[in-house]
């Protein structure tokens, strides 16, 4: 199966939870999410603002605060297709952007320096026990690791582990993928 045809499989299979099941299974993976060691040692940490049916990041974002923990969003730069990270101490600091995804708005915020991210919690629809994964499809997370140092992982509903995604020479895969059944350390 090539990449649109796993996405649009994937995004289907993910729309069709129902809210309940959703809120649930996200709780879960929050709560696996607090509990490894990677979340314990970040002091500043890089998340997406999810959108359903994505894993619910706005409650990690909140717990990441009640922490003390710096809480990153990214601002895409299409032009570029880059990730800048902006620190985000309350959801007053986000702007409704393209496909009604939520972004930093930068004259709220204030930008990150990437050496300064410990750990980077990295979106996408389908992931392998490898660590690598099927994102929405504009490269920026795998552009931004390329230079990254820090701890990487991925949140996923038990529905997104797969057997295989496609993967390409520029891909790179993840260290952690943390679901609500299972915390897998990648191979």
């Amino acid at each position: 199966m090539d990449k649109k045809e796993l996405r649009k499989k994937q995004k289907a299979l993910l729309s069709a939870l129902e809210r309940h099941v959703y809120e649930h299974k996200s709780y879960l993976i929050a709560s696996r999410l607090y509990e490894t060691e990677e979340w314990k040692r970040s002091e500043t940490i890089a998340v997406t603002v999810s959108n359903f049916p994505e894993v619910d990041t706005w409650q990690i974002i909140r717990k990441g605060w009640e922490e003390g923990k710096r809480m990153l969003v990214p601002k895409c730069v299409p032009m570029d297709k880059e990730l800048n990270f902006y620190y985000l101490d309350s959801f007053a600091g986000l702007e409704k952007v393209f496909y009604g995804l939520f972004e930093p708005a930068p004259e709220k915020n204030i930008l990150a320096d990437p050496a300064d991210i410990d750990l980077v919690i990295v979106p996408g629809l389908a992931f392998m026990n490898s660590g690598y994964r099927l994102g929405f499809g504009g490269g920026y997370y795998d552009r931004f690791l390329v230079n990254y140092q820090g701890s990487t992982l991925s949140l996923a509903f038990q529905e997104q582990l797969v057997e295989e995604v496609p993967v390409q020479e520029f891909d790179i895969p993840v260290d952690k993928i943390v679901s609500e059944g299972v915390v897998m350390k990648c191979e």
